[in-house]
């Protein structure tokens, strides 16, 4: 089990030591996709849906939800995030809404769990605010598509 920084030699989950670490600017970026039906994104469009405003509905509770990753994800460290930008956006191609998110934070580990967490509750929001009107809706595609600094420094998939 040698190469996985979360499990002990005898294979216990351990959170991993980054005191040592010095602290660099860390920005990450995740994105995900809900497909749904085209009548869903009319409804939206229209304000018709039985929820209100799904978009910065969904948008806020990412935010929230990258703050509380730490509490919802085992071994994560809590972060000083310093900015989280999350956009829920109608994307006719799909059907449906991309949902991309930004994390940016000065701390010894990455952001990434956070943008990701942010993409999956934004994403869960929408969802949740649609499923009246749209049992068909898949959440799919959540991946971190860039990230920055760290010992292991930029990284790029887009």
């Amino acid at each position: 089990m040698t190469g996985l920084t979360h499990l002990d030699r005898e294979g216990r989950a351990r959170m991993v030591d980054v005191g040592e670490k010095a602290p660099t600017s860390r920005t990450a970026e995740a994105i995900g996709h809900l497909r749904c039906a085209p009548e869903t994104l009319i409804a939206v469009k229209h304000g018709k849906t039985p929820k209100g405003s799904v978009a910065s509905t969904a948008e806020l509770a990412g935010i929230m939800g990258a703050k509380r990753t730490a509490d919802l994800i085992p071994l994560c460290h809590p972060l000083p995030l310093s900015s989280v930008v999350v956009e829920a956006v109608i994307d006719e191609s799909l059907p449906g809404f991309t949902v991309k998110a930004t994390t940016r934070c000065e701390g010894k580990t990455g952001v990434e769990m956070e943008a990701l967490t942010a993409v999956s509750i934004a994403a869960l929001t929408l969802f949740d605010m649609l499923k009246a009107i749209d049992r068909t809706m898949q959440i799919e595609g959540v991946r971190v598509i860039s990230k920055t600094g760290g010992k292991s420094g930029s990284w790029q998939d887009r």
